[in-house]
């Protein structure tokens, strides 16, 4: 139990500071950003591999990565469908 919610504190920060270097935010507030660095610590492991200190068994430099690029992909996602929203 113990680990699993070190696992959402580590998904926290990591999105967190995938938001923070993008310069936008994800929906949800902390549970986007849960969410958003969980997703990305998947991504960043699974296209860049486990290098680097490791915590809560994510590797912290490829998770980060991966989290920059679903915040990214997230909010262009979400501008595109609020700005047709606004046209209709």
């Amino acid at each position: 139990m113990l680990h699993f919610i070190w696992v959402l504190i580590v998904g926290a920060v990591i999105g967190a500071i995938g938001s923070l270097i993008v310069g936008r935010d994800l929906p949800g507030g902390w549970i986007g950003n849960i969410i958003g660095g969980l997703v990305g610590a998947w991504v960043g492991s699974s296209l860049l591999g486990s290098w680097g200190p490791s915590v809560a068994g994510m590797a912290i430099f490829p998770a980060i990565i991966g989290a920059i690029v679903v915040v990214f992909v997230v909010s262009l996602l979400i501008g595109t469908l609020g700005s047709k929203r606004k046209r209709a």
